[in-house]
């Protein structure tokens, strides 16, 4: 019994050892990347290649998924708007919410599952066939050409889906209202954007640039040092989007109490 305790307790604190390191070296990861982010030379060529990349190739996926948000939100909330004879608020909850949370958290794990896997994947394949050890042996500084280039481009281009998602959202939403209410679309847009203010805006805006640094960084981290093999290829791309989706949730919490506390003062 006792015997099978201390196993326990030995292999709880190997997980925690474990855990804690690599916390550490994601964060030194991040600090690397950080020190290195506005320093010369600027890989100006390949950091418009990657915005190209990660920007316009995942542009349709957001845009689909946000209309589609958009009209099962619509569909889902117009009922008990409907019963409470508030339909007429509609246009302002929906643009909040999509604003505010919806828009920028589904982009955000949209892009954790589509670009996170797919940095992760190409820098794993990169490192497993000996790419990233020839580009240093060459004298080429693989950090900031592969690296500090796609972290950059996810910083950059995240915000831009995030206001494609919100903005086709929107015109789903307007969609559903139209087929069933006399509303024309310079009306909705029109109390969607009444309704909000600063405080919603500016806030859902920044948050984005840091979702973006959380999807970039754990990508390029789980790749740059993915396992030799086919196998370790694999565990980076998936990793990567597990590990980014959850902090993108630990980003989001603190950034909502955050803005919560700036309302109060």
């Amino acid at each position: 019994m006792l015997a099978a305790v201390r196993k326990s307790v030995g292999e709880v604190s190997s997980s925690l050892t474990g855990l804690l390191g690599e916390i550490g070296r994601l964060s030194a990861f991040t600090g690397r990347f950080l020190r290195s982010a506005l320093s010369r030379p600027f890989e100006g060529r390949e950091l418009i290649y990657q915005c190209y990349a990660i920007g316009y190739h995942s542009l349709f996926l957001v845009v689909a998924t946000g209309f589609i948000m958009g009209l099962v939100l619509t569909l889902q909330l117009r009922p008990t708007m409907t019963d409470f004879g508030a339909v007429s608020f509609m246009p302002d909850m929906v643009g909040i919410a999509f604003v505010r949370e919806i828009g920028p958290m589904v982009t955000a794990l949209i892009c954790a599952g589509k670009i996170g896997s797919g940095i992760g994947a190409e820098l794993g394949s990169m490192r497993v066939t000996e790419q990233i050890d020839a580009m240093e042996v060459s004298g080429t500084n693989p950090f900031r050409f592969l690296v500090v280039t796609r972290v950059w481009a996810c910083i950059l281009m995240l915000p831009l889906l995030v206001i494609a998602a919100d903005a086709v959202g929107l015109l789903g939403s307007y969609f559903i209202e139209s087929t069933r209410g006399q509303v024309s679309l310079a009306l909705y847009f029109n109390r969607a954007f009444s309704a909000m203010a600063m405080g919603d805006i500016i806030p859902a805006t920044v948050k984005t640039f840091f979702f973006g640094l959380v999807i970039g960084v754990v990508g390029c981290y789980r790749g740059y040092y993915s396992n030799k093999g086919t196998a370790g290829v694999g565990i980076a791309a998936n990793s990567a989007v597990v590990i980014s989706s959850l902090l993108l949730f630990l980003v989001d919490f603190i950034a909502v109490l955050i803005a919560d506390i700036f309302y109060e003062i």
